[in-house]
C-alpha cells in the first residue's frame, strides 16, 4: 500500500482552512442582516464548502499517512500518535469554547458548554474531530481488511443508521448525546455518524489519490472528481426549483446546516469535489504557487487555534470590533488574519525544531 504526504491534500485542506477563516472572521464580528447582499452571495456562500472539504480531507490523510502502516510494527505507534493527537484536540476544543464564549456568555454557560450540556457554535468541529480520533485509530484496521465493495457498503450504512437514528431514537432523552452521534436541532453539533461517512468517502478518494498521484492517472482522477462536482452541483439547482437565489442565500445563512439537510449537503459536496479536483490536477506545482495556503493546510490545528484566540480574543473582546464595523472593513480585517495566520505557523515551524532539540 503506497504511503507519503501528498502536496495536493495538504493544499485541499490549506483550502478549507482559509474558507473557515474567511466565513468565521465576517461572521464572528457581524451579524447575517449587516452584511451586503454581495457578502452572502457569493462571498459567504462559498464559506460552506470549508467544513465538508475539511472532513473529507481529514479521511485522505489518515489514508496517505496512517492506513499503510496497519498491521506492521509501526502501527501502535502510529495509533498512540492518534490518541494522543485526539486529546490535543479535545484539549484545544475546550480551551477555544471559553475563548468563543467569554466576551457574550455568563459563566454558567460556559460551564453548561464545557460539561457537555451545551455545545459552543465556531469551535465544534474540534469537537467533532476529538470524539472521532477516539474510534478511527480502531477502525483503521477493520477497514484495511474489508473489500472495496464493503467499504462502499459501509458509506451508505453509516449514513442510513444516523438518518434512521435521528429520526427514531431519542438518545434516553440526553439531548448531548444525540448531538454527538446523529446531531439535534436544539444545538449547533457535528455528529459523528451523520458526519462519519465524510471521513470513510475520504478514506476512498485517498485511497485512490495515493495509486494515481505521481503518474498520468492524476489528470484522470481530477477529471472524475470534477465530473461528480458538476453532477452535484446539477442536483441541487433540480432540487432548488424556480428561486435558486433564494435557496443560495438560504444555504449562505447555515440553513440545513444542523443537522445536515438534502440540498446543503449536495451544495457543498459538489463545491468539495470541485476544490478536490483542482488540487489535484494541480499537483506539486500548485502546492508551490500558493505555498501560503499549503502551510497553512499542513499546520491546520495551529491555524485553528490561532484564527479562533485573534477573532474572540483580540478582534471582539480587546478592540471591541463585535457588531462594530462595518462588512468592507470586516473582509480587511480577514484577510489580515488570515496573513497573520501565515505568519504565526511558519514562526512555530521556526522555533520548534530549536526549542525541541534542547
Amino acid at each position: 500500500m503506497k504511503t507519503g504526504r501528498i502536496e495536493a491534500i495538504d493544499f485541499a485542506r490549506g483550502i478549507a482552512i482559509a474558507l473557515m477563516i474567511l466565513s468565521h472572521g465576517i461572521k464572528g464580528l457581524l451579524t447575517f442582516e449587516q452584511m451586503p447582499s454581495w457578502g452572502l452571495v457569493p462571498i459567504h456562500l462559498i464559506t460552506k464548502f470549508s467544513s465538508t472539504l475539511f472532513i473529507m480531507v481529514f479521511g485522505m490523510s489518515l489514508r496517505a499517512v496512517y492506513l499503510p502502516h496497519v498491521g506492521t510494527p509501526a502501527w501502535p505507534e502510529k495509533r498512540k500518535r492518534l490518541l494522543v493527537r485526539g486529546a490535543l484536540v479535545f484539549f484545544w476544543y475546550k480551551a477555544l469554547t471559553v475563548v468563543e464564549m467569554i466576551h457574550q456568555y455568563p459563566r454558567s454557560e460556559i460551564v453548561d458548554a464545557l460539561l457537555y450540556r451545551a455545545f459552543p457554535v465556531y469551535v465544534e468541529i474540534l469537537g467533532f474531530y476529538a470524539v472521532a480520533l477516539l474510534w478511527l485509530p480502531f477502525a483503521l484496521p477493520v477497514w484495511a481488511r474489508v473489500t472495496n465493495g464493503l467499504r462502499y457498503l459501509a458509506i451508505v450504512a453509516m449514513g442510513l443508521l444516523a438518518y434512521i437514528l435521528y429520526h427514531s431514537f431519542d438518545f434516553w432523552g440526553l439531548e448531548a448525546l444525540k448531538a454527538i452521534f446523529v446531531e439535534d436541532e436544539k444545538h449547533y453539533s457535528w455528529g459523528q455518524l451523520s458526519r462519519g461517512p465524510l471521513v470513510l468517502l475520504g478514506l476512498v478518494i485517498g485511497d485512490i489519490t495515493a495509486r494515481c498521484y505521481r503518474g498520468p492517472a492524476r489528470l484522470w482522477l481530477a477529471g472524475g472528481l470534477l465530473t461528480i462536482g458538476i453532477s452535484l452541483f446539477s442536483l441541487f439547482l433540480l432540487s432548488a426549483g424556480p428561486d435558486v437565489n433564494a435557496e443560495l442565500i438560504a444555504i449562505a445563512k447555515n440553513v440545513g446546516k444542523h443537522p445536515p439537510e438534502l440540498r446543503f449537503a449536495l451544495f457543498t459536496l459538489g463545491g468539495s469535489f470541485v476544490i478536490l479536483s483542482a488540487a489535484i490536477a494541480g499537483g506539486a506545482r500548485l502546492s508551490t504557487l500558493f505555498a501560503p495556503i499549503t502551510a497553512i493546510g499542513k499546520n491546520s490545528l495551529q491555524s485553528f487555534v490561532f484564527h479562533v484566540i485573534v477573532i474572540f480574543g483580540v478582534y471582539r473582546y480587546l478592540l471591541g470590533y463585535w457588531h462594530n464595523v462595518s462588512y468592507q472593513r470586516a473582509l480587511v480585517l480577514t484577510a489580515l488574519l488570515m496573513g497573520l495566520t501565515f505568519l504565526w505557523v511558519k514562526v512555530v515551524h521556526w522555533f520548534r525544531p530549536r526549542f525541541l532539540s534542547r
